[in-house]
């Protein structure tokens, strides 16, 4: 028997303003964009903000629906508006925010174990890593520097050969 260990390093700031110009703005965009999303029964408004390498700058928003299983994520929601806009151009970085009507939002949030799936999937059409910022509507940010670190022994294309 052997045993192996998985881990990995992120970054954690205290606020957006310990963050670059461009992240900083990035994530505030993300922040804003959570007022439109569609999250009536969970009162839990996520957007997904990302900047291309084209320099493009693409959100999306979580999109419920009565029927539970009809929703999207956000981050699900921008990857496919991206598949269509911009196909195959890569993701530099995604800011990731919520807003929790019901509570806080003071703590960064991570993706679905669906989203992951989506998120790399998209790092390997494109063959490009992605950086993540996740956070709330304030308090302390987490950046990190490659989406699939958050999905290890993830699932892909050469299992399916």
């Amino acid at each position: 028997m052997e045993k192996k260990v998985n881990q990995f390093v992120f970054e954690v700031y205290d606020s957006e303003a310990q963050l670059s110009k461009s992240d900083a703005a990035l994530l505030l965009k993300a922040r804003e964009i959570t007022k439109i999303a569609y999250a009536p029964y969970s009162n839990f408004h996520v957007s997904a903000v990302a900047k291309l390498t084209n320099g493009e700058i693409v959100t999306g928003t979580n999109q419920e629906n009565a029927s539970y299983p009809v929703g999207i994520c956000a981050e699900r929601a921008l990857l496919s508006a991206l598949g269509t806009l911009f196909p195959n151009v890569a993701i530099d970085t995604m800011a990731i925010a919520y807003h929790n009507i019901n509570g806080e939002s003071n703590k960064p949030v991570s993706p679905c174990g669906m989203c992951r799936q989506a998120l790399v999937e998209y790092e390997n059409r494109t063959k490009s890593p992605m950086r993540l910022i996740l956070s709330g509507m304030d308090g302390e940010v987490f950046v990190i520097e490659q989406a699939s670190q958050l999905l290890p022994l993830s699932f892909g294309g050469d299992d399916l050969k």
